[in-house]
C-alpha cells in the first residue's frame, strides 16, 4: 500500500514538473513577441483598470521571469 502511494505520488510530481517546464517555455516564447499596438504589459495592465472604473490600484513594473504580484493592502 504504501509503495503504491510513493508511486502514484511520484507520478503526480513527475506530471506537475513537465507542466511547468512545458508553460515556462511558452511564457518564454511568446515574451519576445512584442504587441502589435506597443504597449507594454504595464500600460495594458493601467488601460485595463482605467476600462473597468479602478483608479485607486497603482501598476509597478517589476523585472524578473513571471514576477507579476498584487498586494491587496497596498493595491500595488
Amino acid at each position: 500500500m504504501t509503495s503504491s502511494i510513493f508511486l502514484v505520488s511520484m507520478i503526480f510530481v513527475g506530471i506537475s514538473m513537465l507542466v511547468s517546464m512545458v508553460l515556462k517555455s511558452k511564457f518564454k516564447k511568446y515574451a519576445q513577441i512584442p504587441l502589435a499596438n506597443g504597449m507594454s504589459g504595464k500600460e495594458v495592465a493601467e488601460k485595463m483598470l482605467r476600462e473597468n472604473g479602478i483608479y485607486d490600484v497603482q501598476v509597478i513594473s517589476t523585472p524578473g521571469f513571471l514576477s507579476d504580484h498584487y498586494d491587496p493592502t497596498k493595491k500595488q
